[in-house]
């Protein structure tokens, strides 16, 4: 066998695997790692961030823009604590996202003997933030380590997974076996009968309607058509948009599926745990639920499924859409009651200005393809009912984690995954300030992301809330921001404040078109809350009065 360093192993494996690019901050724990990716430099390229948050982030925003799975690396103890929003954001939205953590000397782990970066239970905080994580203890193992890391991300419901390596391991030259080839991910068989029935369910229900999530974003064409042949809405919140083209008919925001969830039958979710409606607006003994989801302990959660159907979207919808076809009927169109829905919503949500303008000129000016990092701002949370979603993965979210300051490193990432297409973040001031230094590395590594800063020189909702719902208790909610143009050129970057409709259009198209990252900053006043839109109140059964 020939003779390698367990950092060579690791890169091998890595490359070995599909990986040309990682995102990293060295350290001395990893200087072997880092000697072998010097070796391998034109074979795997290393963004290095200014802060591993960044890193973690943009791993994550190259996984969820692409599908494929995205690496990182970091020192361990606080280096993986600054990490570990990024991986908390990655496992919410089922992003797969590999992290390799460096650990203490291996003799000494768990001695704490107060070695530098030595946190107690690092093994065990890295199980809570993934899906599988494993130690790696000699250098013959790491081949074989990280290639079932790869597999345990791919198997069953992608989410984020982890190796520790320490750095007696990363330096140890010695006989390895050969780097092993990918392992074949497993999926759950397919329970043909079961298929049966929620076709025959479906090809039975009078008013069907289809719940979207994370899991349905391979199967687009396929929920398209499902989707027409029975004439059923397609209802995404977060994760699912993009998974039929909001400019169907039969695509709806949450504001225009809750009324017609009033009368559905039947619902069947597709890569989604229907948290909004189950949680939300309730069920009856009148609604049927169907849900086809990878993630057998997951299914049954929030509430029992008339019927489950544990599979891949993509391996299910093929014979679910026959087996519709075999119990279907034909249907009248339903174009003209979805359109007066989407309607009737739309003078609900005209109150919601600036914010429905911000989301209009944004959605035009990215053109087709266009990908939008929604933050935690007032007019990226407008955009959960306003933005119009065209493909899937062009509408990147932080899900139910709802992590303020991922969108602008997110975003770098998702522009490294996606160099061709126009990539923008949508930023409060409050959120962009966290990861304000990787301006520093998107100008450094030539990424040219469009970030917006909606700023109105607060953490906008905190305050929001502190005004509507305690009395006008304002705290800890002000800032004193800096003049986010200068701070911008400081950097190198482009930037630019857009104070009216018609410079927010030029900066968009002039940071599009241009080789750095472009900053925007937009002052805002005051803007009318969201709130109202989004806790729609329980229709099934109906609230008593």
């Amino acid at each position: 066998m020939p003779l390698k360093t367990g950092g060579e192993a690791t890169v091998e494996a890595l490359i070995a695997h599909d990986i040309d690019t990682l995102f990293g901050l060295p350290g001395v724990q990893n200087d072997w790692f880092y000697n072998a990716l010097f070796d391998n430099r034109g074979r795997i390229r290393v963004i290095h961030t200014r802060h591993e948050e960044g890193a973690a982030y943009m791993a994550f925003g190259a996984a969820a823009a692409s599908g494929q799975p995205a690496v990182f690396n970091v020192v361990p103890g606080p280096g993986l604590l600054n990490a570990s929003a990024g991986l908390a954001s990655a496992y919410a939205v089922n992003a797969p996202v590999f992290c390799i953590a460096g650990q203490i000397q291996s003799s000494r782990i768990g001695k704490k003997m107060g070695d530098l970066h030595e946190i107690p239970h690092q093994s065990e905080v890295l199980r809570g933030l993934t899906k599988w994580s494993d130690l790696v203890l000699h250098p013959a193992d790491a081949g074989r380590k990280v290639a079932q890391a790869f597999y345990e991300m791919r198997s069953g419901r992608p989410r984020p997974v982890a190796l520790e390596i320490p750095p007696d391991v990363l330096k140890l030259r010695t006989e390895v076996p050969a780097t092993p080839a990918p392992w074949k991910p497993d999926a759950p068989p397919l329970d043909a009968g079961a298929i049966e029935t929620a076709g025959e369910l479906l090809g039975k229900s009078q008013r069907p309607m289809i719940c979207v999530g994370s899991g349905a974003q391979g199967v687009s064409a396929e929920v398209a058509q499902l989707a027409e042949m029975l004439q059923a809405p397609v209802f995404a919140y977060r994760t699912g948009n993009g998974v039929l083209d909001s400019r169907n008919p039969l695509s709806l925001k949450s504001p225009a599926a809750h009324v017609y969830y009033r009368s559905t039958d039947l619902v069947i979710a597709i890569g989604s745990y229907m948290r909004l409606p189950l949680q939300r607006w309730g069920t009856d003994e009148n609604m049927k639920v169907i849900r086809i989801d990878v993630d057998s302990d997951a299914i049954h959660r929030i509430q029992q499924p008339d019927l489950a159907i544990v599979a891949r979207a993509e391996d299910a919808l093929p014979p679910l859409i026959n087996a519709v076809e075999r119990h279907n009927r034909k249907r009248e169109s339903r174009t003209e009651e979805m359109l007066e829905l989407r309607a009737d919503a739309a003078k609900k949500m005209a109150f919601l200005e600036p914010q429905n303008s911000y989301s209009r000129i944004l959605r035009e000016e990215l053109g087709e393809d266009g990908i939008a990092v929604m933050g935690m701002t007032q007019v990226a949370y407008a955009a959960r009912v306003n933005f119009p979603v065209y493909k899937p993965r062009t509408c990147i979210s932080s899900g139910y984690q709802g992590t303020l300051g991922y969108a602008f490193p997110t975003g770098l990432g998702v522009k490294v995954a996606k160099p061709d297409v126009p990539v923008i973040s949508i930023c409060g001031d409050g959120g962009f300030m966290y990861c304000a230094g990787e301006l520093a590395a998107a100008v450094q590594h030539g990424i040219p992301l469009v970030a917006i800063i909606f700023n109105n020189d607060a953490y906008g909702n905190v305050r929001k809330m502190q005004i509507r719902d305690y009395d006008e208790r304002v705290i800890a909610s002000d800032l004193v921001n800096p003049d986010f143009v200068k701070l911008g050129q400081a950097f190198g970057a482009n930037a630019f404040r857009a104070e009216t409709e018609r410079q927010l259009r030029e900066a968009l198209r002039y940071g599009f078109k241009s080789d750095l990252p472009t900053i925007i900053d937009v002052p805002m006043g005051e803007t009318p809350s969201f709130d109202s839109i989004y806790d729609q109140g329980r229709v099934r059964p109906p609230q008593s009065s």
